[in-house]
């Protein structure tokens, strides 16, 4: 597999499967300004618009591990996570209970400006300054 860009998301696993696989894709390929058809087209037929649509709808909650792979490769996110996502392995608990990350979490796979991140890291803090 193509070496990925992205970096990892920190985010707890209740957190990330808050999330369905379907609307997860569609977030990352509108952030990565990508029509159905242009990952139809980039993927080489591998992954039709139509199926694509079925999966990002929730028509579909378990593409094939083939699927998965050429989205990863092509929208250069983690495997791993659209597996997890899609029902095909269990997320190991790397981390002790209530032992924390330290890392960036929130739209982690998006790319992001400096000045979003920024943005981002000062709400966070005044989210944090608000539970004291």
């Amino acid at each position: 597999m193509a070496e990925t860009k992205e970096r990892d998301a920190g985010v707890s696993e209740p957190e990330a499967a808050e999330i369905s696989l379907g609307r997860y894709l569609a977030s990352i390929r509108k952030d990565r300004k990508l029509s159905l058809r242009a990952v139809e087209e980039r993927s080489k037929k591998q992954v039709s618009n139509a199926y694509l649509s079925q999966i990002e709808n929730g028509q579909i909650k378990q593409p094939s591990p083939n699927t998965l792979n050429a989205l990863a490769e092509l929208y250069e996110i983690s495997l791993e996570k659209l597996m997890i996502k899609a029902g095909y392995i269990t997320p190991s608990s790397k981390r002790r209970s209530g032992e924390r990350h330290g890392r960036v979490a929130t739209f982690a796979e998006h790319n992001l400006t400096a000045e979003e991140e920024q943005e981002l890291m000062d709400y966070l803090e005044f989210m944090r300054s608000r539970k004291k």
